[in-house]
């Protein structure tokens, strides 16, 4: 399962945590070793050094977003064939413990063994929690593919909440290397945040009240601006635009918001758009350029939106 930060979604590092100040569990954990040779032997210092849940669970997520290094070359040490179901549920737990195993003793990983990693220190902290698979969105080509189980996160429960993670993208990026940008924008993420980019195999893990569904998920823009979701779109509402439009130009309209300058790039030129606000929408118009496949908007320099033109 791919590292999903590439192109448009790591251009912010922006994101939205919920928790209390963890000034104290951040420092503290510059302290640990780099490398543990079982999860238990973490686990337990992280339960001498603190007792609240939210903080077990920052402390073992700064400590693997700190020390697990992205390498896809891991789908290679555990890939297993099997023949029938029985063989595969044993190869299954075999291969996790091996993962979790060589995730925390060696510093390498890709997201199978960040997300168990962290589940199985939840685990041995007493804390409840699950793995979620699903796909994700960060890339032009992830927009109008069919849904796909490529990645892998977590969800942890404190006191009867729940609450979303994502320790592969908090370790930082993938571009041909490993980019190591420790970051906990994924550390209990706002789900409607994380909606934009991450949508599960099944819908309650969400966290919710009103999920849209995997159709719109696969033909939805890329969304990055802090505070955008998909709601906000008015036009064009899905992320595919068609390049022999009439006008000669991509008509947008979004309420609630209200940047000072709106700009946009075909290629790596940007230029500024003209914008107006009318009755709480947000108004703007660009012009199409021939034999351009790639579009991306944004709002006060910021990268907000991406599309593909077909």
């Amino acid at each position: 399962m791919r590292l999903g930060v590439v192109i448009i979604v790591l251009l912010l590092g922006i994101g939205n945590s919920l928790a209390q100040d963890f000034q104290r569990v951040d420092a503290a954990i510059k302290l640990y070793p780099e490398r543990f040779q079982t999860t238990e032997q973490l686990a337990q210092m992280i339960a001498r050094d603190f007792t609240d849940p939210q903080e077990q669970l920052r402390a073992a997520y700064g400590w693997i977003i700190s020390h697990i290094a992205y390498d896809p070359e891991q789908y290679k040490n555990f890939n297993y064939n099997f023949k029938d179901y029985r063989e595969r549920n044993a190869k299954e737990e075999q291969s996790r413990a091996k993962i979790i195993e060589h995730t925390i003793s060696q510093g390498v990983a890709v997201c199978e063994g960040y997300a168990m990693l962290f589940e199985q220190l939840c685990n041995v902290l007493g804390i409840e929690t699950y793995l979620v698979r699903g796909d994700i969105k960060s890339h032009f080509n992830d927009i109008g593919r069919p849904f796909d189980t490529t990645h892998m996160w977590n969800m942890a429960i404190v006191n009867g909440t729940s609450y979303l993670f994502d320790p592969t993208w908090g370790a930082g990026k993938y571009q041909d290397r490993f980019i190591h940008e420790p970051s906990y924008e994924y550390f209990m993420a706002q789900p409607s945040w994380l909606i934009n980019t991450h949508y599960p195999d099944f819908i309650d893990d969400t966290l919710l009240e009103a999920p849209f569904s995997r159709a719109v998920f696969e033909q939805m823009p890329l969304i990055v601006y802090p505070g955008l979701t998909w709601e906000h779109l008015i036009e064009p509402k899905f992320g595919i635009v068609d390049s022999t439009l009439e006008e000669g130009s991509i008509q947008f309209e979004l309420e609630g918001v209200n940047p000072k300058k709106v700009s946009y790039a075909f290629g790596s030129k940007k230029r500024k758009a003209k914008h107006q606000i009318q009755e709480g929408s947000l108004f703007f118009e660009i012009p199409l350029t021939l034999g351009s496949d790639e579009l991306i908007i944004y709002f006060d320099d910021q990268p907000a939106l991406a599309y593909k033109i077909e």
